[in-house]
């Protein structure tokens, strides 16, 4: 059984704690949050035993084994190498730290301390996903890969409002290239690797973070053109270009159907049976992973976490976004 704590109190743990149900020897058995009567309060509607006021105390308690944690971006990195220098295994929410040398320094603690490092990029773990893996040979040579993330945010509403919540706030390293840019980055890196160059532009908002961007990433002989956006939406399915045919993936975010179609008209349905809520599949990646002894991750790798952040650096770069933790 790996018994699990929780940093956060917000709509992505609600979804955390609904998968953890479902899992196989998974059991949360505490909640952090800044105040007690938040803590209570959420411990109390999902029957969770233990909260905690203090990140060091939490960390130190025998009363779990790992962390999953999903605290703003900015506070990743401290979180997990709190967590990991106390012995215990985390999973960490995408992006999983706010640039390359934290992202750097939590994979150190982690080899120093024998423990899982895992980000939580459940898109890569899904069944589906799999799918465009073993068939992705079918379309022979891939020339052009393609994937769009655009979805309007909620919260975008009370920006133009005057009221500038945690999603466009640099001081918490978020924006749209961190926050669902990287659902695009992340497949991509794991089914092709790291590219040969990056071409990023985006449209910055008054905050000082990006609404929207796009990316051009070059592989030499293929090219990736991703989107994003939390300022505008978009239905479009992601697609894998090759000589003899095309993917057709409906949501990269969380691969809902994968479909062939080869260059002569035959289509080909290769989507698999998977579960509503697809957090289930990392949550149980990451149980298995501890239970076997494991400290890193085969698909959600430490190179491939590396490779990810390495371009959102870049594009960063790029589009002047600047983050407080790249001053550190």
């Amino acid at each position: 059984m790996v018994r699990f704590g929780i940093i956060g109190s917000n709509f992505i743990t609600e979804s955390f704690v609904d998968a953890a149900s479902q899992a196989n020897q998974v059991e949360i058995t505490a909640i952090y949050s800044r105040t007690a009567d938040k803590a209570q309060a959420y411990a109390d509607k999902h029957g969770i035993a233990n909260t905690f006021t203090d990140i060091g105390e939490m960390a130190s308690s025998d009363l779990i084994d790992a962390i999953y944690i999903a605290s703003p971006n900015s506070l990743h990195a401290e979180h997990a190498i709190t967590f990991m220098k106390a012995g215990k295994h985390v999973l960490c929410e995408k992006p999983i730290a706010s640039n390359t040398k934290e992202l750097r320094q939590m994979i150190e603690t982690a080899k120093e301390n024998k423990v899982l490092l895992m980000e939580a990029m459940k898109s890569t773990l899904v069944p589906n996903f799999e799918a465009i893996q073993q068939n992705l040979h079918k379309i022979g040579k891939v020339r052009h890969y393609y994937a769009s993330f655009c979805q309007y945010s909620s919260r975008y509403d009370a920006y133009k409002e005057g009221v500038v919540m945690n999603a466009f706030l640099p001081e918490l390293s978020n924006g749209s290239l961190m926050d669902i840019g990287t659902y695009c980055i992340y497949p991509l890196v794991v089914l092709f690797g790291k590219p040969d160059s990056v071409q990023a532009s985006a449209v910055m908002l008054e905050s000082g973070v990006d609404g929207k961007g796009s990316l051009i990433l070059s592989y030499g002989d293929m090219e990736a053109v991703l989107q994003h956006s939390k300022i505008s939406s978009s239905n479009l399915p992601a697609e894998i270009q090759g000589e003899g045919g095309n993917i057709i993936i409906e949501r990269i975010s969380q691969p809902a159907s994968v479909r062939l179609q080869y260059r002569d008209g035959r289509e080909e349905d290769v989507s698999r049976p998977q579960a509503s809520n697809t957090m289930v599949y990392e949550i149980q990646s990451f149980a298995d992973l501890v239970q076997a002894g494991q400290t890193e991750s085969p698909v959600n790798s430490f190179t491939n976490s590396l490779t990810v952040m390495e371009i959102m650096d870049e594009a960063r770069r790029q589009i002047g976004l600047v983050f407080a933790a790249d001053q550190l």
